[in-house]
């Protein structure tokens, strides 16, 4: 049994894949090719964007996204620490200080109270200057926007959509990577949308923010290559990801319904006496990028599901501030609920090939092991 088949899934599209793959080769176009602009233009239509902008990966994009707002040293931009490092660390590459935040214990993303308070905490020390709030999409749900959006209003500060895990999820029918300032995604392969190597891209409304993403992505780029008018970076999605990501963005919606059908077997099936199950609030949709569950008997129940075949994950056994790299950080305040998580939280198989009896003989185990 596979964690993520992506094996499978070539299979199931691999003439279409190879044929456009093929089609790159026979052109020759291998950067900025006419795919990676075609890409652009579905992604806008599929999430409703005015502008997506690719690029190399999804680390890229949030930097590239913070670069564009503005953030700099002595800024200070909240996220969350229950996620992965990346969220963090592109902070931390702009020079600014990533202040670390709670999430809620049943949606695992940022918590709208502790996120306040954080934030009244920075400003009554007066030693940042608070510019952005970092809300990640974690395991496929998206973050609370319209709590978040109210925070930012009321304290002046910028929202970047961390939809790296999200893609495909929604809130009341509008999807993520339209939310915020700025919106960001990782097409790493095993995300939701993945292509077959690393690439990402960044959405947003505002025609002077992709305007000046555009130069950034390219060295600042202006009238031409050799035109630089600003400090930029080198992060362009090459065109053999673009053609890939155009056959599975077409497969995606799909793939989509298969995987809400996976998680509601699962959801329907495990008995809750030793596990909770994911919650997704009314009006929200998961894309299910994991399925991850959280038991006190963590380490029993991956070891009984290991020994029969079944491969398990932790996402994550480790909060951003346990870190070593931002060990020496000043915190505000402390992190109860993502601590508790890093040692309760374990993911299941997820993917959208999953055969039906693989998915049954996973509850079919748990079941047994809670017996």
């Amino acid at each position: 049994m596979q964690f993520i088949d992506l094996a499978a899934q070539y299979q199931c599209l691999k003439s279409k894949i190879d044929a456009r793959i093929q089609a790159v080769l026979d052109h020759g176009q291998y950067i900025m090719g006419p795919e990676v602009r075609q890409l652009e233009e579905r992604l806008a239509d599929y999430v409703g964007a005015k502008h997506v902008l690719t690029c190399a990966n999804g680390t890229d994009a949030l930097q590239l996204a913070l670069m564009a707002l503005g953030v700099k040293p002595g800024d200070a931009v909240f996220c969350p620490t229950f996620t992965f490092f990346a969220s963090a660390e592109a902070i931390s590459f702009v020079g600014a200080i990533p202040v670390f935040v709670d999430v809620d214990a049943t949606t695992y993303n940022l918590c709208p109270n502790d996120l306040k308070a954080k934030i009244q905490a920075v400003q009554h020390e007066g030693k940042l200057h608070p510019k952005a709030i970092m809300a990640v999409d974690l395991f496929g749900l998206p973050a609370d926007y319209s709590k978040l959006q109210s925070l930012a209003q009321q304290y002046g500060l910028r929202i970047i959509e961390d939809a790296a895990q999200g893609f495909g999820g929604s809130i009341d029918g509008r999807k993520a990577c339209s939310f915020g300032d700025i919106a960001t995604t990782s097409f790493f392969p095993a995300k939701p949308l993945g292509c077959y190597g690393d690439g990402g891209a960044v959405f947003t409304g505002d025609d002077a923010l992709a305007e000046l993403i555009q130069s950034l992505r390219m060295h600042g780029k202006g009238q031409d290559k050799y035109d630089n008018v600003c400090i930029g970076m080198n992060s362009r999605l090459d065109t053999i990801q673009a053609a890939i990501l155009l056959e599975k963005l077409t497969a995606f919606p799909q793939e989509l319904e298969n995987r809400q059908a996976l998680a509601q077997l699962y959801a329907s099936g495990l008995n809750k006496k030793n596990l909770l199950t994911p919650m997704v609030p009314e009006g929200f949709v998961s894309s299910w990028a994991q399925y991850t569950l959280q038991s006190d008997k963590r380490d029993v129940l991956m070891a009984d599901l290991k020994a029969l075949g079944v491969p398990t994950v932790v996402y994550y056994g480790r909060c951003m501030h346990q870190q070593t790299a931002y060990q020496s950080s000043q915190f505000y305040g402390s992190l109860p609920i993502s601590e508790q998580l890093a040692k309760t939280v374990f993911s299941l198989p997820m993917h959208p090939y999953m055969p039906r009896e693989e998915s049954e003989k996973v509850i079919q185990i748990l079941e047994q092991t809670q017996a």
